[in-house]
């Protein structure tokens, strides 16, 4: 079995609710429909009737829950729960529902934080920093985790080098020149 079917029978053994933000982009319909056809996941998929419709066309999404933040029945709980969790910053309840309902990946983060969901996928079209920004500010790092680094994991077929041609490249986004002390905590967290 290679690395990638060991991490999804991993995931299929203790399968996780994922919410996926970036439904402007067909690119996360077509993932979803092979998460779903597969059974890795349970998701979650934000975004308008409009946009979801437009962008899953002719893609099986059933199975996915699917949630317009402008009609939500939750959506008014995570901007008071964002309003308090930044008041310090000066969030305000205007700002907050502009900041959640202007960018998904907020959303997405409340609904990990209020325990609606257990994680996100992003990046098909968020930059790094637009998919790092809200999760700092709302999920935040475990307790402990002071550095936060990113990694690329590359899987080359018929490789005799790497674990089995598996190799992962860290940090590859984030700490562009790490100290020693950083690069003995990305290869941990890699680790």
């Amino acid at each position: 079995m290679g690395f990638i079917d060991t991490i999804k029978a991993r995931a299929k053994a203790n399968k996780k609710t994922i919410v996926l933000p970036e439904s402007m982009d067909r690119r996360t319909f077509e993932a979803a429909q092979t998460i779903l056809k597969e059974e890795i996941a349970d998701l979650i998929i934000i975004g308008t009737p409009e946009e979801i419709t437009k962008n899953s066309e002719g893609l099986d999404i059933t199975g996915a829950t699917l949630i317009d933040p402008f009609t939500s029945e939750k959506t008014q709980g995570y901007i008071d729960a964002f309003v308090e969790l930044r008041k310090s910053k000066g969030m305000t309840p205007e700002e907050a529902r502009k900041t959640l309902l202007g960018d998904y990946m907020y959303y997405a983060c409340m609904m990990v934080k209020m325990g609606d969901a257990d994680g996100v996928v992003s990046g098909a079209c968020h930059s790094t920093s637009n998919t790092l920004r809200p999760s700092l500010q709302i999920i935040k790092t475990k307790p402990g985790v002071k550095l936060v680094s990113a990694f690329f994991l590359m899987v080359v077929p018929n490789c005799e080098y790497g674990a089995n041609g598996t190799f992962i490249f860290a940090d590859s986004g984030l700490e562009q020149n790490p100290d020693p002390e950083k690069l003995a905590a990305i290869a941990g967290c890699s680790a």
